[in-house]
């Protein structure tokens, strides 16, 4: 017996998901974005030229015992998932 599908509903147009994948000059770049890409690093550049990473540590660092064994046991939980390391 052929199998019979089901048509989705006929729906509004929705502008900004048709414009998905396009770079601001109207050109398609799909899942490997070269605009996105060159943001990323740009960003990641200025980031590591201008701040202060030493102080930005010193601010992620554990306030406390018991959040230090927090995180360690947040971090061997996530690790026990990983195909990698563990």
């Amino acid at each position: 017996m052929p199998r019979i599908l089901q048509q989705q509903p006929a729906r509004e147009s929705d502008p900004q998901q048709q414009q998905g994948g396009q770079a601001a000059g109207g050109q398609v770049e799909g899942e490997g974005s070269y605009t996105a890409t060159r943001d990323y690093q740009q960003n990641i550049r200025q980031y590591r030229d201008k701040a202060d990473v030493q102080a930005d540590a010193e601010a992620a660092r554990p306030r406390s015992e018991s959040e230090a064994r927090e995180l360690e046991q947040a971090e061997r939980e996530g690790r026990s998932h990983s195909k990698g390391e563990r």
